[in-house]
């Protein structure tokens, strides 16, 4: 196969064997074609999201909007890694991890210790850093942000105007906000999110 259906771009994230068995539909055999099954499945679970407003800041909630988000195109959408990957916590830290975020961001809404779009872009951070999922993390958590943002009454983040899942200029910028924020550095970030 000359363009199998893998994550091997930059800052994506490659699956291991037992993962890429997880596909779903018994058609896709090109990275197109994924592309296309996932990003179906992505505007249902949009559409699904914002029809009321959620709870965010839930374990619960992350691993349901993950599942709706890849349910139709992987069989682990929603369950935590068991793997290591080239980014993310270790998979025994995945669960306390996510719960340490969902407690700093309500303490950060609570005790108002950033701006609304700080807190969202910290929250969407740690939450790729974390990397809970096999696979489809960055979308997940640019999604689970909005979605915070929409419960703080502030406008969706940009996200650069473009699709990131798509090598190019829009998503080298992205991975290198994401990069200066894991050094703690949080102003490309939040240039890039409403840009």
């Amino acid at each position: 196969m000359s363009d199998p259906p893998l994550p091997d771009n930059d800052g994506q994230t490659p699956l291991s064997n037992d993962e890429r068995e997880g596909l779903i539909p018994s058609y896709i055999t090109l990275r197109a074609e994924l592309n296309e099954a996932e990003q179906a499945n992505i505007l249902e679970a949009e559409d699904w999201a914002f029809k009321s407003k959620r709870k965010v800041l839930s374990v619960d909630f992350l691993k349901k909007l993950h599942k709706r988000m890849f349910g139709r195109v992987w069989r682990w959408a929603g369950a935590f890694r068991t793997t290591g990957k080239n980014i993310g916590v270790d998979t025994y830290r995945i669960r306390t991890d996510l719960q340490g975020l969902i407690n700093d961001c309500a303490y950060w809404i609570e005790h108002g210790t950033y701006q609304h779009d700080e807190i969202a872009a910290r929250f969407h951070h740690r939450l790729v850093y974390i990397h809970p999922y096999p696979n489809g993390n960055g979308r997940h958590a640019r999604l689970a942000t909005d979605l915070l943002l929409r419960a703080l009454d502030r406008p969706r983040f940009s996200w650069g105007s473009k699709y990131l899942t798509d090598a190019g200029e829009a998503r080298t910028r992205y991975i290198e906000a994401l990069r200066a924020a894991d050094s703690q550095d949080y102003a490309p970030l939040l240039a890039f999110v409403r840009s």
